[in-house]
């Protein structure tokens, strides 16, 4: 302190602020970009989780539409329905068009299992037994996955939105992720898988 006073060293001082000031900011850039880099991750990972699920439904789908066929020669069309909404959302690339996907699937299986309960004889089938209790265990994996992704998306997206991360989301253009909720009413009901 003696220095700034007596040979006019204050220029020091203000540089050597400055360079804690731009440390300070620098680190946060730093520290922001990594953390939205993990947060994002884990809601990739989380949906790559419920994605695997939902692709063991898929596999499931045809194979109960096969045996629902021998009993059901004349609902084709709600068959039809089944499997071109499977196909679908087999096909679904990003994320917003596999959730859209997901729910035009559970509505064609919402009536795949309306067809399926007027015959007795495809009830009491040990193949559809088997399908069916597959489709179960598959269903609860999807609906805890639902959840955890939609747990992650809440945490990178508060991230995202609240201050100071708004304005280095904006820097870094990282953009909300969508929640995997089901829009129809109808769909909101379990799909009724026991008989």
């Amino acid at each position: 302190m003696i220095l700034l006073g007596a040979g006019g060293y204050w220029w020091i001082a203000i540089i050597g602020i400055v360079l804690v000031i731009a440390v300070i900011i620098g680190c946060m850039f730093w520290s922001y970009h990594n953390k939205f880099v993990k947060l994002r991750n884990n809601v990739e990972e989380s949906f790559s989780t419920m994605d695997t699920y939902l692709q063991k439904r898929h596999d499931l789908i045809p194979n109960m539409v096969e045996t629902v066929k021998g009993y059901a020669k004349h609902e084709k069309e709600t068959l039809a329905a089944v499997i071109e909404a499977r196909n679908c959302a087999v096909s679904a690339k990003t994320t917003e068009e596999k959730i859209k996907s997901e729910g035009k699937l559970n509505k064609a299986l919402r009536s795949f299992f309306a067809v399926v309960e007027a015959y007795p004889d495809l009830k009491a089938n040990i193949n559809f037994m088997d399908l069916q209790d597959q489709l179960k265990v598959v269903e609860a994996d999807i609906v805890n996955a639902r959840k955890y992704y939609n747990a992650k998306v809440k945490v990178y997206n508060n991230s995202i939105q609240t201050f100071p991360g708004n304005l280095f989301a904006k820097l870094y253009n990282h953009k909300e992720y969508a929640f995997f909720i089901i829009e129809d009413e109808a769909q909101r009901k379990n799909i009724k898988v026991e008989f």
